[in-house]
């Protein structure tokens, strides 16, 4: 089945660190070894999904606890290679241990009693008018009696140092653009839970907001089609060049890239790369 060319909120901030990055991922589609950190989230979120599915007397933090095992196992067996990251038995005790402290910080920060979600790892897709399709997994969605939504993302991670949360806040400013456009409603509040610290970040989305989110998905997707037709997606070196898994396909770190495919590239973005276009080789 073809996906229309699109954003979600984790692919815009791709191409915005390093458009190399953006183009493994999204074009190239190289596989990524299994990581600690996104694989602890992963895990967290599965249980979370799997909390609401219980009557709301028995969300508690050994109920939480008890869907550990069985969320990782469901886990594994989808993605193997997920398996080599608790590979002994200190490995296997740090990251479960690691998973239940983030559940037990999650019911300091809410009380899974007393809500009944909406809608849970809701995808949503629309399209802006002469753009790209927008995209997105929204982990929770609360409604009100009067209609009001509020829109929860659980991160496993803390809350980012002051300056350091351009990519948080452009995803609520991008989910409450998304909801707006997919419910005809704009959310009432936006919610980041960050569960190694049980700190919260909150948003009450304004038009301008919308609109900021929209100006930006619409700049990168220029950029983005900008740099498909001519066949280079340049690297963008920063701090962050520590944590990528495509060090060695990056020839800033002495990595080859792999030929770059014309048929790719226009499946990811609608546009063909011009014949005379010098693509990374």
């Amino acid at each position: 089945m073809s996906i229309t060319p699109g954003l979600s909120p984790s692919r815009a901030n791709d191409f915005a660190q390093c458009p190399y990055l953006y183009r493994l991922r999204v074009i190239d589609r190289v596989p990524e070894t299994p990581q600690r950190a996104t694989s602890l989230g992963t895990l967290v979120h599965a249980v979370l999904e799997r909390l609401f599915d219980m009557p709301a007397a028995r969300r508690n933090t050994d109920a939480a606890r008890g869907l550990v095992q069985p969320a990782w196992e469901d886990l594994v067996a989808r993605s193997p290679d997920m398996a080599e990251l608790v590979v002994d038995s200190v490995q296997r005790t740090q990251f479960f241990d690691d998973a239940r402290s983030r559940l037990d910080t999650y019911f300091i920060v809410e009380d899974p009693t007393r809500l009944e979600p909406y809608g849970r790892e809701v995808r949503l897709e629309s399209s802006l008018a002469g753009g790209p399709a927008i995209r997105g997994v929204i982990d929770r969605i609360d409604k009100a009696p009067d209609g009001a939504l509020r829109i929860i993302d659980y991160k496993s991670g803390k809350m980012p140092r002051p300056g350091y949360g351009a990519q948080a806040d452009f995803q609520m400013k991008f989910y409450a653009l998304l909801v707006e456009r997919t419910e005809g409603v704009r959310p009432a509040l936006m919610r980041l839970l960050y569960l190694r610290d049980g700190a919260v970040k909150e948003l009450v989305p304004t038009e301008a907001d919308v609109a900021t989110a929209e100006a930006h998905v619409r700049s990168a997707w220029s950029a983005i089609t900008t740099h498909a037709a001519a066949g280079t997606f340049p690297t963008s070196t920063s701090r962050l060049c520590g944590w990528c898994p495509f060090q060695s396909l990056c020839p800033e770190f002495g990595g080859t890239p792999p030929p770059l495919d014309p048929d790719a590239v226009e499946r990811a973005t609608g546009v063909r790369p011009h014949p005379s276009a010098v693509a990374l080789a």
